[in-house]
């Protein structure tokens, strides 16, 4: 007999739709049993892209500074908050946001059920920011991390091991593998352009992200600098927006008159164009802050070099295997940096060895298919919660795609212990 019971209404409120994520929604939304809609702010000076297999709502968003603090207000997160519109909502964990508070209220009185998705932790933590990040969490469902080290934090700190998920922070690796294939295919082309840039003479160091102070960039060039004199032909490649800093980053380098070890690019967003300066590098150089550029880095089988400090670092650090896929230096400190990066330039083997292990540490684990498991399960599990007759059990809409249930649905919380 067909099950006739309705599927989950997920909603997910984010406070913009950004390309990285559109295939881990358009993954969510082709599950069996899970209806879903995405609904992101529309907020100047903040780019959107459009959806593609699934469905999105654009609603107002607004920032603001008061008391030199800046707030959210997201009127989304307070009207999806109810059973007209949802089963389960998935809200951003921000103590920034005013309107989360309310809607979490909203959401319990109506029965809706919630997840609350975030890093679970502050750079600069402190007791009381803290204190409203877990105020918010115990009016919660289900807790969401980035990656399992802060959840098991949580779990530490005596939180029931069985409300907390982990969703591994991933890219949509296709596009890199269409383009790194095409290039490794026409050799010919990679040599022609590595020539073009000048990067053709010795090793390359890559630098891929926005131009930031936080990113340390001006320690990558006070290396290169102390490299350049030890291993010929060495460049740094720098590729990234961000005027003020780049003009600073420019000034630094012609200080240290390595202006020719030097190939500062704008931003590229193009993963043709992307792909033959990864191709071309022997590692990826991001001295702190790391993020998603370290998980695009590895799927191109390219090791890391970062800053041995975690606290300074988001959450994808935890795909950096010392030693293994890259190499930690000790944070700040320039001949530490000095060494790792000469330890991967000037040894071949260690390189390649590292260089393949680099992609084998993405290809099962950091997957859009593996990030979305986790979604899903804090789903299921905050609408398990629901009492009986609000629960609307999942199953399959007769209009949705026929797709296999992939076994680990089915398993219990990967991450409890």
């Amino acid at each position: 007999m067909e099950n006739s019971e309705r599927p989950i209404r997920v909603t997910v409120i984010q406070p913009s739709l950004a390309k990285y994520r559109v295939p881990v929604f358009r993954e969510l939304a082709n599950r069996p049993g899970i209806e879903l809609q995405v609904v992101y702010g529309v907020n100047p000076g903040i780019p959107n892209v459009a959806a593609d297999g699934f469905r999105a709502i654009p609603l107002p968003r607004w920032h603001r500074k008061i008391a030199g603090k800046l707030v959210m207000f997201q009127g989304a997160e307070w009207k999806y908050c109810s059973r007209r519109h949802s089963d389960v909502v998935v809200l951003r964990w921000s103590p920034r946001s005013l309107t989360q508070f309310p809607a979490l209220l909203r959401a319990r009185a109506e029965g809706v059920a919630t997840v609350l998705w975030g890093h679970g932790y502050s750079k600069q933590e402190r007791g009381w920011w803290r204190g409203m990040r877990h105020w918010l969490a115990e009016r919660a469902s289900a807790i969401l991390f980035y990656e399992p080290r802060t959840r098991d934090a949580y779990v530490q700190e005596g939180w029931d091991p069985d409300t907390l998920f982990v969703a591994l922070n991933s890219l949509d690796h296709t596009e890199i593998d269409k383009a790194r294939h095409w290039w490794q295919e026409h050799p010919h082309e990679l040599a022609s352009f590595q020539r073009e840039h000048g990067i053709d003479a010795g090793p390359v160091v890559l630098f891929v992200s926005r131009l930031q102070p936080a990113n340390r960039v001006d320690l990558l060039i006070e290396a290169t600098a102390q490299l350049s004199r030890e291993i010929p032909g060495v460049k740094t490649v720098i590729i990234g927006n961000g005027p003020a800093e780049k003009t600073r980053l420019q000034a630094i380098a012609h200080q240290e008159r390595i202006d020719d070890s030097l190939v500062f690019i704008d931003g590229v967003y193009d993963e043709m164009k992307l792909a033959p300066w990864f191709l071309s590098a022997k590692v990826l150089c991001y001295p702190a802050n790391v993020g998603l550029s370290l998980i695009h880095a590895l799927w191109y089988a390219l090791p890391v070099v970062t800053s041995d400090n975690l606290d300074s670092q988001n959450p994808e650090v935890v795909a950096l295997q010392h030693g293994v896929n890259g190499l930690m230096y000790k944070d700040e400190s320039r001949e530490s940096l000095v060494e790792a990066l000469r330890t991967t330039l000037a040894d071949p083997e260690r390189q390649a060895s590292m260089s393949q292990a680099a992609r084998r540490s993405v290809e099962d684990t950091f997957t859009i298919s593996r990030m979305v498991d986790g979604m899903e399960a804090a789903i299921r599990y905050a609408h398990s919660t629901l009492p009986a007759s609000m629960n609307r059990a999942a199953s399959r809409s007769p209009e949705r795609k026929t797709k296999a249930v992939h076994p680990s649905y089915m398993r219990s919380n990967p991450w409890r212990v």
